[in-house]
């Protein structure tokens, strides 16, 4: 439920572009899980329904893959935004899918690290 669930029209709209051409398709509802456990339950749903998935960053690509152009779920997963694991030894992070590459770069502030735009592996 609301907060984490929205039918609006300016969210589903905002949803359903990014910086691409592409014209806008909105999805059918957008949800922002908070941890894996709900990504995982909301996946099962929507597999179990046959309701397509749309993972949403922060709607910057420019491919047009947040469109939903069959309706569906958008998986907003900005909200999951936990640095798990940090090793300086071999240079590695883990994140959850919604750290954007800014505030990476501010918790990696101080290691002399830091994690370039076009970085593949993230």
């Amino acid at each position: 439920g609301a907060p984490s669930v929205s039918t609006a029209t300016a969210v589903r709209e905002q949803h359903g572009h990014d910086e691409s051409m592409h014209p806008c398709a909105p999805p059918d509802v957008v949800v922002w899980p908070q941890a894996v456990g709900q990504v995982q339950e909301l996946a099962a749903l929507c597999h179990c329904c046959r309701v397509p998935m749309v993972p949403f960053g922060t709607g910057t690509g420019l491919e047009g893959g947040v469109n939903a152009v069959q309706g569906g779920v958008c998986f907003d997963l900005s909200r999951m935004d936990a640095i798990t694991e940090l090793s300086l030894e071999d240079f590695s992070v883990a994140v959850e899918p919604g750290v954007t590459r800014k505030a990476l770069n501010k918790h990696l502030r101080g290691t002399g690290l830091w994690f370039p735009v076009g970085t593949v592996g993230m």
